[in-house]
């Protein structure tokens, strides 16, 4: 739970907001600037302050002492395999999944293959307004806009609106192809300003391309973790992280997105799900995000020598999880925890230290909460809803509840609905062919534990016995009314958000 900050820090607070607002650009350098960090494929769990006893995070866990941990942060869904795509566009428009626009439709196709077709309806969606993403509204508010990022698989038209910009898609373990590359160019940006005495406010969009895939870390952070970047040997390394707890050897049924390159040609995993593979795939995966964290660290320590960290809201967040195993699975598109939720982490002014929250957000929601922390006017446009009263101890929620989609292979696709630590997943896959339905207590069951986990085979290679209780409850008569509620408010979700393929009535 959120505790509320005492009245006078409360008030402080939002008088502060309030001249932020009102102040002209002339006075800029009393606005707080902004360093927003995105890493690519990483699950919360990853991290120290969300329990992971192995991966070192001590910068990203600093964040959560000085700052929020958020423990139910969403994306909210995608409509390609690449789910980086939709989900990068949201963070930068503030709008729903099915209302963004889709950067492929018009391209010509590739060679041998069909023309694309959208499944974004135009008559659902308002016109690509570039005008109105993070960096066109902070330029326009006076404040220093620079990014660094991956290449491609995001907003396009928003992106060349930074001011200063730096692309490169770095898999490397190196300073010049790795994420190292991407913590200079932010300490080139800040130092010039320091230089410069540059006095108005800036934000930083600052990416990362690790951990995604081919997970190749620095050598000496993959043998501390003992993994192998060319692969696993035939046996675990000792030194390898433990499998996850819902760890499977195969998904129970077909995912629906037959060939997924995330689930068939992952370097160094390939279609391998035995524990060799899996625990080196997550020891490559904890060294690249402690390089990540490295590099965070150097960020945090140049702001603190200009003086601005105390006036600076830094935000740390994921596109997306990723499952390394989890059920069976080895990618991103699926609807279980590991891989719907994100990290979200946030420190700044009148944030109280080492607050926990259980507020159910979306990534969607990172645009208003930034226009309205920094002062600027959320656009019209803007689908999502603003939580810094959340940050700034005013509310202890912000959703009722969460939707989440993934209609990248065979649709329908998933859907998944929360509220109240109850969650449902539909699978309408495959023509029909697949139709199943999950539901978790997820209070009980957090692993999200299925039939298969209570396997003794299972038990016997991952060393963890679910609870007789820790199963899907779809199919349990004493859950049915619960079954029935959660499955009208995924229908009610659904049409609210325009979600163009409903789900096949159950057999």
């Amino acid at each position: 739970m959120v505790r509320p900050l005492p009245l006078l820090a409360l008030t402080v607070s939002l008088a502060t907001l309030a001249c932020w607002a009102l102040t002209p650009h002339a006075q800029a350098d009393d606005r707080p600037n902004v360093l927003f960090i995105l890493a690519d494929d990483q699950a919360p769990d990853t991290i120290g302050a969300y329990g992971n006893d192995v991966c070192d995070t001590p910068n990203l866990d600093r964040l959560a002492r000085e700052g929020m941990l958020f423990r139910q942060a969403h994306h909210q869904g995608a409509w390609v395999g690449a789910v980086c795509l939709p989900s990068r566009t949201m963070i930068m428009t503030g709008r729903t999944v099915w209302h963004i626009p889709d950067p492929r439709a018009g391209r010509k196709p590739r060679p041998g293959r069909p023309p694309y077709v959208s499944p974004i309806d135009p008559a659902n969606t308002v016109p690509d307004q570039p005008q109105f993403t993070m960096p066109a509204l902070f330029n326009r508010a006076g404040f220093s806009t620079m990014r660094t990022c991956k290449r491609g698989n995001s907003y396009e038209a928003a992106n060349a609106l930074f001011t200063v910009r730096h692309d490169q898609s770095n898999y490397g373990p190196g300073s010049e192809n790795g994420s190292e590359w991407h913590g200079e160019r932010v300490l080139d940006f800040l130092k010039e300003r320091e230089a410069s005495g540059a006095s108005d406010p800036f934000l930083v969009f600052f990416g990362f391309t690790h951990p995604h895939d081919p997970r190749t870390g620095p050598p000496d952070l993959v043998a501390k973790y003992g993994a192998d970047n060319e692969g696993p040997a035939a046996e675990p390394d000792p030194d390898a992280p433990a499998l996850p707890r819902n760890w499977l050897p195969a998904h129970p049924f077909p995912h629906g997105h037959p060939e997924l390159r995330d689930e068939v040609a992952v370097q160094g995993v390939m279609e391998k799900r035995d524990p060799a593979t899996v625990r080196n795939e997550t020891g490559r995966n904890y060294a690249c995000i402690e390089n990540i964290d490295d590099e965070v660290g150097r960020v945090l320590a140049q702001l603190e020598e200009m003086g601005e960290l105390d006036n600076t809201y830094i935000f740390y967040t994921a596109d997306h999880g990723i499952a390394v195993g989890a059920h069976g699975l080895m990618g991103k598109q699926n609807l279980y925890e590991h891989s719907w939720r994100v990290p979200y982490l946030v420190r700044g002014p009148g944030i109280e230290p080492g607050l926990r929250s259980d507020a159910l957000i979306y990534l969607l929601d990172t645009l208003p909460t930034l226009c309205e922390l920094a002062g600027i006017e959320i656009p019209e446009s803007v689908e999502g809803r603003s939580f810094a009263p959340v940050l700034l101890g005013e509310s202890d929620t912000h959703r009722e509840h969460v939707y989440g989609v993934y209609a990248g292979g065979t649709r329908p696709g998933m859907r998944a609905i929360k509220k109240d630590n109850w969650k449902l997943i539909e699978y309408d896959v495959l023509d029909g062919a697949v139709r199943e339905t999950q539901l978790f207590d997820l209070e009980q069951n957090p692993y999200e534990f299925l039939a298969e986990h209570h396997d003794p085979e299972v038990i016997a290679v991952t060393g963890h016995e679910p609870k007789r209780f820790q199963r899907n409850l779809a199919g349990d008569p004493a859950h049915a009314e619960k079954r029935a509620e959660m499955e009208e408010l995924l229908r009610t979700e659904m049409e609210r958000l325009h979600d163009p393929f409903p789900l096949s009535p159950h057999p």
